[in-house]
Formats: C-alpha cells, sequence, structure tokens
C-alpha cells in the first residue's frame, strides 16, 4: 500500500476541514446534495463521453495501481541478468534455456528465449520496443482518463455556480431562495476545485510516476537482453545496468553481483 497517497489525500482533506473549522460556522453550510451531483455526476457523465466505456470500467484498477507500490526488484533484474551473461560466456547461449523456468519477470523471459532461439539483435529489440510501446501505451489511456476528468471537474463547478446564479436572480424576492442559490453557486465551485486538486490530477501525477519507473525497468531488461547477446562482459553490462539507477541504488547491486 503507497502510504504516501494515503497520508497526503488525508492531509488535504484535514487542511480543508481546519479551514471550515475555522471559518467559525458548522459543516451543514459546506454541504450540499445537488452540487455533489453537478460535480461529480456531470464530470464523470462527460468523461464517458469522450473516452471508451471499457475505460471508465477499468476506473477501479487504476485507482489500485496507484495505490499499491509495485515491486519492480530493479536490482534482482540487473543481478539476475549478470548472471545470465556470466554464463553465456562460459557455456554458450544455447545453456541459458535450462534455467528460464527460474525467471520470474516475464518481460526478461520473452527477451532470453528470443537470445536462446537466435533471433537477429535488431528484431530482438524491435519486438521488446514495441511491447514497451503497448505497456506506455495502457498507462497512457488511465493518465489521460485521470487528466480529462481533472480538467473537466472545475468546468463542473463553474457551471453549477452559474446554477446557482441564475436560481438567486429568480428568486431576488424570497430571501430564502437567494440563500440556497448563493449556496449552489459558492459550494459547486468549491466541490469541483477539490475533486480536481486533491485527488484527480494527483492521481494523474502518480501513475504517470508508475508508468515512469515500470519503463526504466523495462528498459533495464532491453539493454540486458541485447548485451547479454552481443556478448559484453558481465563487468561491463553490471557497470552499463547501474547506469539506469540513481547512485544511492548501485553499490548494494554492485556489492551482491561481486559476491
Amino acid at each position: 500500500m503507497d502510504l504516501g497517497t494515503l497520508i497526503g489525500l488525508g492531509i488535504s482533506a484535514g487542511m480543508v476541514v481546519f479551514g471550515i473549522i475555522g471559518g467559525g460556522v458548522g459543516f451543514q453550510y459546506y454541504v450540499d446534495l445537488p452540487s455533489v451531483l453537478i460535480v461529480i455526476g456531470g464530470s464523470l457523465g462527460a468523461v464517458m463521453v469522450s473516452s471508451p466505456m471499457n475505460r471508465i470500467m477499468g476506473i477501479g484498477k487504476y485507482i489500485s495501481i496507484l495505490l499499491n507500490v509495485p515491486d519492480l526488484r530493479e536490482g534482482k533484474l540487473i543481478t539476475d541478468l549478470v548472471a545470465f551473461a556470466e554464463r553465456a560466456r562460459r557455456e554458450g547461449l544455447l545453456a541459458l534455456e535450462d534455467n528460464l523456468d527460474e525467471v520470474e519477470n516475464e518481460f526478461m523471459r520473452k527477451g532470453i528465449q528470443l537470445v536462446v532461439d537466435g533471433t537477429d539483435p535488431e528484431i530482438i529489440k524491435s519486438i521488446l520496443y514495441t511491447e514497451l510501446n503497448q505497456i506506455q501505451g495502457r498507462h497512457e489511456d488511465g493518465i489521460n482518463l485521470f487528466g480529462q476528468w481533472g480538467s473537466l471537474a472545475p468546468a463542473f463547478g463553474m457551471i453549477g455556480t452559474l446554477i446557482g446564479l441564475i436560481a438567486m436572480l429568480a428568486n431576488l424576492e424570497d430571501q430564502s431562495g437567494i440563500a440556497s442559490g448563493m449556496a449552489t453557486a459558492l459550494i459547486t465551485t468549491m466541490y469541483g476545485s477539490m475533486l480536481a486538486n486533491i485527488v484527480l490530477i494527483p492521481f494523474k501525477s502518480k501513475l504517470e510516476d508508475r508508468d515512469k519507473y515500470e519503463t526504466r525497468s523495462k528498459e533495464i531488461v532491453i539493454e540486458g537482453i541485447l548485451s547479454i547477446q552481443s556478448g559484453d562482459n558481465p563487468r561491463i553490462l553490471l557497470e552499463k545496468l547501474l547506469s539506469f539507477l540513481p547512485p544511492p541504488e548501485r553499490e548494494p547491486i554492485r556489492a551482491e553481483s561481486n559476491q
């Protein structure tokens, strides 16, 4: 579970509650069901218009992805690739097939199998990068979904504001109608801004972050596979793969590989 996401949501919501309490009025003044329906229902409906239904049905999957920290195990990927390189230099590329069943990473197993089959390096590179591009495309679907929703929520907040102002102007002689219209006008704008800036835009950014790190792990595998096929020295391969990682993460992996 990604505690940063949960804690961040809690802090954001807590600061809003703190502001409401500091305003000196009760919570009931900030609760308006029509405003909720306008912002959430209206913006979700607009997203459904702009996105295919299967993507809308996948919202739960995207939320699960951003709430759970992926275990990419980049250190293990690097040490496994270096071990394959060492074996390939000692026994030849065909010997790698004996350990394929032990490879947990499906992407790496596919690449090693292509190497064992004697596939041309350019074809291997094309196949693996095509698969990576497809993965990034699927990630982009979720990123764009929350990005669109994040841009639409404030717009529906403004629509609610206009609805409230029209209701207020239509009831100038009715004091209660003026109050009700003004409440809808102001609260709907607040709801739209909160939904966009506390939930949707941060969710989009977190999905972009997930995409970046998964892409990096796949690029490590691709570089390792191509280096194994070309017969690179395992020590050179290790340093090449470590260059993908930030400096603080390199030394523990280097030490493990040298054992």
